[in-house]
């Protein structure tokens, strides 16, 4: 089977651990050591976060003037190459020599008008006391919403509509290669307002499942994992009542809601790539990714199944 599997941001940080690249490579040694059976056996393509990467880069630009800051769409180029870099690093390790690696900066086109761009909404970077915030909001103009009991920077987020590098995706895959591409929801493009196919950067941040949604069914994916810290979705999340979702159709697990700052996104991109494609997209662990492919772990999303079954 060919699998796109997006990794969540746990994969590389999880809450509040430090920022540096001693963590970072052990929270990716052990995603390869899940991913690594999975290789084995299926063609890989992997995406992941990089929100508090860019984060880092960006309070580190702060020792520049302001005019003189690295925008976002160049601070998530370089999160791409240096997380490509450990996920391919550490999952060689895992495989065979002869198995291929690539890792791809990987444009990704958006509309200007988008209305993401009115209202930001994709955190970045560390959370903040609220005084740090305020102080912070005040200086760099930035906009902070709550992430639970913190304050966090948000940036605007508008919808994914073509993946610049597809073909080449397409031509790795075709040799063998396990390609890591699309990271941090690929680099934010726009074609100049008024000008002949003129391309440049944009400071917004595209949400990663959404792009690996499409990723997925421009590659005819067989099957689209997006793995996170939950072994499944669940409803009445933090009661005694919640329960874990196995298997629904598109239509069913709409009928429940999921907050937009977590489960939300990557039950919407499940439910159109399922809705889409009449194939399955699944949500669960990145230490269950073996049985989730083999249909037993996770929550399985697919336009074949009549209505919602549980876990347990």
């Amino acid at each position: 089977m060919r699998i796109v599997v997006a990794l969540g941001g746990n994969a590389l940080l999880k809450r509040g651990e430090a920022m540096t690249a001693d963590v970072q490579r052990r929270n990716i040694r052990v995603a390869a050591e899940a991913l690594a059976p999975v290789a084995k056996e299926h063609q890989l393509v992997i995406s992941h976060g990089n929100g508090p990467q860019v984060g880092l880069l960006a309070l580190q630009g702060a020792a520049y003037k302001p005019d003189e800051a690295y925008p976002l769409d160049v601070l998530g180029a370089e999160t791409e190459g240096m997380i490509g870099y450990m996920i391919e690093q550490e999952l060689g390790n895992l495989l065979p020599f002869e198995v291929p690696f690539a890792t791809l900066l990987t444009m990704v086109e958006v509309d200007g008008d988008d209305p993401g761009f009115k209202d930001p909404t994709k955190f970045v970077g560390p959370v903040y006391d609220k005084g740090d915030a305020d102080r912070l909001k005040a200086e760099k103009g930035w906009v902070f919403k709550l992430d639970g009991a913190k304050w966090r920077r948000v940036v605007p987020s508008p919808l994914p509509k073509r993946i610049f590098e597809i073909r080449p995706i397409r031509w790795l895959l075709e040799h063998k290669t396990i390609v890591i591409c699309a990271g941090g929801g690929g680099i934010p493009t726009m074609y100049k307002p008024g000008a002949d196919r003129t391309l440049i950067g944009v400071e917004a941040v595209i949400d990663k499942d959404l792009c690996s949604e499409l990723l997925a069914r421009d590659l005819e994916a067989d099957l689209l994992i997006m793995a996170t810290d939950a072994q499944a979705v669940f409803t009445g999340w933090g009661t005694p009542d919640q329960k874990a979702i196995h298997k629904a159709s598109p239509s069913a697990i709409s009928n429940y809601k999921f907050p937009a700052g977590s489960m939300g996104p990557k039950v919407d991109a499940a439910c159109h790539f399922a809705t889409k494609t009449g194939k399955v997209a699944a949500i669960g662990a990145l230490a269950d990714i073996g049985g989730i492919v083999r249909g037993e772990k996770g929550t399985l999303i697919s336009t074949s199944y009549d209505a919602v079954s549980w876990h347990g």
